[in-house]
């Protein structure tokens, strides 16, 4: 998975299909949330209308109200319920609409360069790349333009709110 991710692809996806797997099942129950998610969402929707741009499987709103964090969002676009998925920008500019927001005056925070990063600096939205799990293995060196922040740990956001 690092050679993939390390070559910004979705190294999920192309370690299945180089072992021969169409897809395998998601387990909900071993998600768990990033260290200090909670207090960040808190101050982050003090300031400004949040929303999610997924890839998810039915049920993520149910999910965010089990995890604790689901008011925290006005906006929530996953790829089972508007039946596209990143990096296709169209999912974007649903969420755009949705929250009546021009992409300049929109973040995208995400841990993939593939699709989170490239497709919202396409749209004109500013970027912050967080280096954490596979996606954190990107390389921008081959990026025609770079993230507007990049930060290794999602709690350090606060310093850049």
């Amino acid at each position: 998975m690092n050679f993939y991710a390390k070559q910004n692809k979705d190294a999920y996806k192309c370690t299945l299909k180089e072992f021969g797997i169409n897809k395998m099942q998601w387990h909900s129950e071993y998600e768990k949330l990033y260290k200090g998610t909670y207090e960040i969402l808190d101050v982050l929707h003090r300031k400004y209308k949040l929303g999610i741009i997924a890839n998810q499987v039915l049920g993520t709103e149910q999910r965010l109200s089990n995890f604790g964090i689901r008011h925290f969002f006005d906006v929530i676009a996953t790829s089972a319920e508007e039946n596209v998925s990143k990096p296709d920008l169209r999912i974007f500019d649903i969420a755009l609409v949705k929250a009546n927001c021009s992409p300049s005056n929109a973040y995208m925070i995400g841990d993939r360069l593939d699709n989170d990063i490239i497709p919202a600096i396409k749209l004109g939205m500013k970027t912050i790349w967080v280096k954490q799990g596979w996606g954190g293995l990107g390389n921008i060196d081959i990026l025609e333009k770079k993230p507007d922040i990049i930060i290794s740990d999602f709690i350090d956001i606060i310093n850049y709110i």
